[in-house]
């Protein structure tokens, strides 16, 4: 059972490292194309509360599109639900992560997200190298490569 849980994490965190680095690279060939260098120059060098607020934005567009997906769900339309919740992830990483990249110094000065932040980087790395030493992580590393 663990080797099964443990592939299943593996896809996962595979996955995820995939939908990271390209919605990492679309948020940053998007704001280019949009034209927000001025923005994204700004936001990296604001203050450590701007940039709290800069952060929560994300979080405060895609809240409601989770209560829609939810709302979708519970009155039985499940496909455009799971499909608005998907729509949901994938907006809140690109803007989440690309506000994050440009903003972590300053969000790391505030001890409870240095905290959160630590941890949860802690448990991911332990997670990824419990995975890497599966056969099926390995398989999607080279299919990746």
């Amino acid at each position: 059972m663990k080797k099964i849980l443990l592939s299943f994490l593996a896809i996962f965190l595979i996955i995820e490292e995939w939908l990271w680095d390209l919605l990492t690279a679309f948020g940053r060939s998007l704001f280019h194309w949009l034209k927000l260098e001025q923005f994204e120059q700004w936001l990296s060098q604001t203050g450590p509360t701007m940039a709290l607020v800069a952060f929560s934005i994300p979080l405060l567009i895609v809240a409601p599109i989770n209560l829609l997906a939810f709302g979708l769900i519970a009155n039985g339309l499940i496909l455009q639900g799971i499909l608005t919740e998907v729509l949901a992830k994938l907006l809140g990483t690109l803007l989440v992560a690309r506000v994050f990249a440009l903003t972590k110094p300053q969000l790391l000065t505030f001890a409870f997200l240095n905290i959160i932040f630590t941890t949860i980087t802690h448990w991911l790395h332990w997670a990824h190298d419990k995975v890497a030493e599966t056969t099926v992580y390995r398989w999607m590393k080279q299919l990746r490569a």
